[in-house]
């Protein structure tokens, strides 16, 4: 065995998981496009759907016209980091979500705009 796995079988839950969150901490930042996978619960109408998300303690609802999910089925929610918090991430799913870091999934990084413009004039 190596001692690396050594090293984190002996490390007790709680630490093993604030050490992991760590590492994600720094891999997402505001304005990063993430995912998160939530079980499908049931469908609540033809257009709504229920999910659960993964250490998230509240009822979340989202629009499904195009695909014909099951209860139990996996579904991918998409959303933008709207605050990094320790190990708690808040995702924009159309309302904000808090989750652990480790839930949530890098998509797309966010670059911010390039300026094609000086912000100040030259002097004449």
């Amino acid at each position: 065995m190596s001692r690396q796995r050594e090293y984190y079988q002996r490390l007790d839950e709680p630490s093993r998981r604030t050490r992991l969150n760590g590492m994600a901490k720094g891999n997402i930042n505001i304005g990063d496009e993430v995912t998160i996978i939530a079980m499908v619960r049931r469908r609540v109408t033809e257009d709504l759907v229920s999910v659960s998300i993964p250490g998230y303690n509240q009822p979340h609802s989202i629009l499904d016209r195009t695909s014909k999910v099951s209860k139990g089925r996996p579904i991918e929610l998409v959303g933008d980091v709207t605050h990094v918090d320790g190990t708690k991430v808040t995702v924009n799913l159309g309302i904000p979500v808090t989750v652990d870091a480790e839930i949530v999934t890098l998509k797309t990084r966010y670059v911010p705009p390039k300026r094609k413009a000086p912000l100040i004039d030259k002097a004449s």
